[in-house]
């Protein structure tokens, strides 16, 4: 008899939610885990005494849109979300800010005061845009097919006259699309700043869709977890126990064992040996393949494009609260898109392009403990900086050297928007592309794992043949996380989408 029905290799949230659902239709479930914690990039630790600090995602967003949370009854097992309105906070650092409320009509009727026609353009976006977005998030919860992009188009041009109209659109770069819609740079940029967080830039091609997911962020809203985004992980890991699996931690895999052509167990680097009926990885796609013996990874695996690092981040904790210079405290509240104007963006990316990191980045600000006191002490704050774009491999020297001077770049970026804040620091954190490599095992420091192009979303992800969640040519492989569909960030549907074939193969049940 094996050990397990199911081994999953890696505790990230996604095979973290693979192994609750697999444990909760009644499969024998073994999770193996490298760090000494759960959780992956959604995990948290007091890093500083008194302050709690995210060691990657932090603002969960894509997962509400889902039924994962529910389904799995995680607020049974300590998960409490606290909601966040406003969900954004626009700032340039000169004028007014604006910000994206939960209501949408409060939003447009906000940046009509502001902006006088901007909040009528706002509602015509969403009136076009929200039947796209939704049709996206349905393909995102489910098993991608060789016809997902066709239905997508469909839904995006609707009928009528403006159906060719609206395909072009979803074809062209996401920045050209904004400015469309938006006169007024000081809305169009933030946006486009929002939808930079995938990764490509306003000006590629086929990048429209990361703009035109806007609509859900009002239908989901935007939360976090009482005491960190390791709230979600955690409570998945007791939920895992209590359906009856195991999970185990500073048990990192070495090679996932194979018999007869299947997957059949994992041996650790500590030599102990666990055997299975099947093995699922929620690690990066390359682990994964250096896991498995050479005649089982194809040349595709091998050609799959990480990218060259993506985002930096600085964790602050400071003795004071945030001050931002237009003196509104909802600024701490929602994600901050600090953003001066849309070529500072594009001329971060330039530099990104040269191997050097950029000197003037717009950033996300997130000073949660507005929201949740458990984060810092009272009248202090924990400040989560992330800024675009850094390169994990640098046209000179290297990330030893330059580690203060990219950090620097943040902080003076930063009191552009809210000055006063470098004298408040008391402890920091700086996760560079090359720290997210060696401590997050994210190779390359590309926090999406893999890069969220065209060419690498959909059935195309991790690569034509492997979109199914199955590592193909070896059975009872299956493959979850951000290296499958639909990509990074806090979502869970990967991990809910794999577990659904998974359930469906190894019991007589099925998906219920």
């Amino acid at each position: 008899m094996p050990d397990y029905d199911l081994i999953v290799m890696g505790a990230g949230h996604n095979a973290l939610i693979t192994a609750a659902y697999a444990a909760r239709a009644g499969l024998k479930v073994g999770v193996f885990e490298r760090r000494h914690m759960v959780g992956g990039a959604v995990s948290t630790e007091e890093l500083v005494p008194g302050y709690r600090f995210d060691y990657g995602g932090s603002a969960h967003i894509l997962i509400r849109l889902t039924p994962v949370v529910r389904e799995l009854e995680l607020s049974r097992f300590g998960l409490h979300y606290l909601e966040l309105d406003p969900l954004f906070h626009a700032y340039d650092g000169e004028g007014q800010p604006w910000y994206v409320w939960r209501d949408p009509e409060r939003t447009a009727a906000e940046l009509d005061t502001l902006f006088p026609g901007q909040g009528e353009a706002y509602r015509r976006f969403l009136r076009d845009w929200t039947p796209f977005a939704e049709a996206v998030s349905d393909l995102f919860m489910q098993s991608p097919g060789p016809l997902e992009l066709g239905r997508m188009g469909m839904k995006a041009t609707g009928k009528g006259q403006n159906a060719a109209r609206n395909l072009a659109r979803i074809l062209r770069p996401y920045g050209e699309v904004a400015r469309e819609y938006f006169s007024e740079e000081r809305v169009s940029a933030p946006l486009s700043w929002m939808a930079a967080q995938s990764g490509p830039p306003p000006s590629d091609p086929l990048s429209a869709p990361f703009l035109l997911w806007h609509p859900l962020y009002h239908k989901g809203g935007v939360a976090r977890p009482k005491g960190g985004s390791g709230g979600l992980t955690k409570a998945l890991a007791r939920a895992i126990e209590a359906y009856g699996g195991e999970v185990h931690v500073n048990a990192p895999v070495q090679d996932i064992l194979v018999e007869g052509g299947r997957a059949a167990g994992v041996r650790l680097e500590s030599g102990e040996v666990y055997t299975a009926r099947a093995v699922a990885s929620g690690a990066h796609i390359n682990w994964t393949a250096k896991a498995l013996p050479a005649e089982y990874v194809p040349q595709a695996a091998r050609d799959v494009r990480v990218g060259n690092g993506f985002g930096l981040i600085l964790r602050l904790a400071l003795d004071g609260q945030v001050q931002y210079r237009h003196g509104q405290d909802e600024g701490r509240t929602g994600l901050g898109l600090l953003i001066k104007d849309e070529r500072q963006l594009m001329k971060g990316y330039g530099e990104y392009l040269a191997g050097e990191p950029t000197r003037d980045p717009p950033i996300i600000a997130m000073s949660f403990s507005a929201v949740d006191d458990s984060l810092a002490p009272p009248g202090s704050d924990v400040l989560w900086l992330w800024a675009q774009y850094y390169p994990y491999e640098l046209a000179q020297g290297n990330w030893t050297e330059r580690t203060a001077e990219a950090r620097d770049s943040v902080l003076n970026a930063f009191e552009h928007y809210a000055p006063g804040t470098r004298e408040r620091i008391v402890g920091e954190l700086v996760q560079t592309p090359e720290w997210l490599a060696q401590h997050l095992h994210l190779p390359r420091g590309n926090v999406m794992h893999l890069e969220m192009t065209m060419d690498q979303m959909f059935s195309l992800r991790p690569w034509l043949g492997a979109g199914m969640y199955r590592w193909p040519g070896l059975k009872n492989m299956y493959l979850t996380g951000a290296s499958t569909h639909p990509g990074g960030g806090i979502m869970g549907a990967s991990g809910r989408n794999a577990a659904r074939v998974i359930v469906a193969e190894l019991t007589r049940r099925g998906w219920r």
